[in-house]
């Protein structure tokens, strides 16, 4: 009796430690509870190791239509903040030429900005070559057989090139802010057109696109919270947010949205859209892509935003090729969302402690954006009020003085089902997925990964990450998520009321305001 119990428990043995080697992978997964995720990345093909990050300006202005300062300057202030590509983008002015004004037809816009005071001075262009005033570095200006226009700078150290990316343009230049930036495209329309108009004409002409800074348009920008913006509760907001998610569906030419521009004012609440946007169009497999851009007037504004090109040459087609398929990043030395600042610094205090100036400044604007809150809410200041100042991390003229934050890789692994940002000098990674921010990491050893199985529970159907360093806030563009379970695609519906809805967000603003 006790023999055959020795040979049962022999037995029993080696039926589980056999049984437990034969047990397939997927059913060990399935049993911790796991899911297996299929992550589509647009940086996939991305070589880490070859690819070279250009700063490149996609939203700029001069004199030409309505800004402060002419071509001349505005070329010579992004090449002293380390620009590498430049799209000169006025109102209704399609880019043409650097050399000389008459290249491009500027004359109906310029003329009557001029008559309404809204520009000065005569244009600058930089002709064939030629000396910049600030700095005295010489430059010349060439068309290489590519067809690309290249800046060859020589100032003090190696000589730098800009190459211009051709056909900039910030059309519907009369519209009520219904704003739409092109490029590669021969197209221009100055009637007071809606974002369809515009659409459709860069489709028709071959060119990519963005909506800019919808927060102007829907006036979102005026609103004190984020709680308030972009709620689909609120009729007007969801009119808004149906037309410009229908605009994006039905015109592949527009790449998506501007989340981040001059300052971030205008645009604070535009990363809520975004997500918005995203929960319904990822579903059924469609990326929407961010640019972070200047929108500059004045010089002093020109470094706020821009956006970082993967491209192995410096090349317009290469440019292109880089907006088309998300492989950039946005980048912004600015941030005017309460919300997100709130969350930065209970995570610097976190993992950093209290002491340090870049902890003070997050500080300093966070205290005066929850006073200018509790100021309107006891009636203290007008109701009229919109949140306070964003978080400025360069100087008054607009340069960075420190070591700029990279983003220097983002993988995906579809076996680990991970997600892996690399970055430098930063302090915190932040992965947002459904419009939530699902995972704050300390940064400073450089790697923070994303076990997507950890988060299964707040997740749809993309992660994306925001990055946060002394240099300032970087956006990867959202990486799609497809697994058993996931939601299903749905669609909306959306209708469009051109230019009068602009009449729609002024009514909600009033609403708003009043019932402070």
């Amino acid at each position: 009796m006790k023999k055959s119990r020795t040979v049962f428990s022999l037995l029993l043995c080696a039926a589980l430690l056999f049984g437990s080697f034969a047990l397939p992978a997927s059913s060990a997964d399935s049993a911790a509870g796991r899911i297996d995720y299929t992550i589509t990345s647009p940086y996939a093909d991305v070589n880490w190791e070859e690819i070279n990050q250009y700063k490149t300006a996609l939203h700029t202005h001069t004199n030409a239509s309505d800004g402060d300062i002419t071509l001349k300057e505005s070329i010579e202030t992004h090449y002293l903040q380390g620009f590498d590509i430049v799209a000169t983008t006025d109102h209704g002015i399609n880019n043409k030429s650097w050399v000389r004004a008459e290249d491009s037809d500027y004359r109906l816009i310029h003329g009557a900005l001029a008559l309404l005071k809204r520009n000065e001075g005569e244009l600058v262009y930089l002709g064939d070559a030629g000396t910049f005033d600030k700095s005295g570095a010489s430059y010349t200006l060439t068309r290489r057989s590519n067809g690309d226009d290249y800046l060859t700078v020589n100032g003090s150290g190696e000589a730098r090139t800009i190459l211009r990316l051709p056909n900039g343009i910030e059309n519907n230049a009369v519209s009520i802010n219904a704003h739409v930036n092109s490029w590669f495209c021969d197209y221009q329309d100055n009637g007071i057109n809606d974002y369809v108009d515009a659409l459709r004409g860069v489709t028709k002409a071959g060119g990519i696109c963005v909506i800019n800074h919808p927060g102007e348009y829907t006036k979102a920008r005026n609103d004190l919270t984020e709680d308030e913006t972009y709620n689909e509760s609120n009729l007007i907001y969801r009119y808004y947010i149906n037309k410009f998610y229908g605009l994006i569906q039905q015109y592949p030419a527009c790449l998506g949205i501007d989340i981040n521009s001059k300052g971030d004012s205008r645009t604070r609440y535009d990363r809520k859209l975004w997500d918005v946007m995203l929960r319904r169009s990822t579903p059924g497999g469609k990326n929407i892509f961010a640019i972070a851009s200047s929108d500059a007037h004045q010089s002093s504004v020109i470094n706020t935003g821009y956006s970082r090109l993967l491209m192995t040459e410096l090349t317009s087609a290469q440019a292109r090729k880089a907006l088309e398929n998300g492989q950039f990043f946005a980048c912004s030395y600015c941030n005017g969302n309460q919300k997100d600042l709130e969350n930065i610094l209970e995570n610097l205090e976190k993992y950093y402690g209290t002491d340090g100036a870049l902890y003070a400044r997050v500080k300093e604007t966070v205290e005066e954006m929850r006073t200018r809150v509790q100021n309107v809410a006891n009636g203290t200041e007008k109701k009229k009020s919109s949140a306070a100042s964003p978080l400025r991390l360069i100087d008054n003229e607009g340069y960075f003085h420190g070591e700029e934050t990279r983003i220097t890789a983002v993988t995906a692994d579809n076996e680990a089902d991970t997600v892996t940002v690399k970055t430098d000098n930063a302090k915190l990674v932040r992965f947002i997925a459904d419009g939530k921010v699902i995972a704050v990491m300390k940064a400073q050893d450089g790697v923070c990964t994303l076990d997507l199985n950890a988060y299964s529970d707040q997740l749809g159907c993309y992660v994306r990450a925001e990055v946060f360093g002394e240099g300032g806030f970087l956006y990867t563009q959202p990486l799609l998520l497809s697994y058993k379970g996931e939601p299903e695609a749905r669609e909306y519906r959306w209708i469009n009321i051109p230019v009068i809805d602009a009449l729609f967000a002024e009514v909600r603003r009033l609403f708003t305001i009043l019932s402070r």
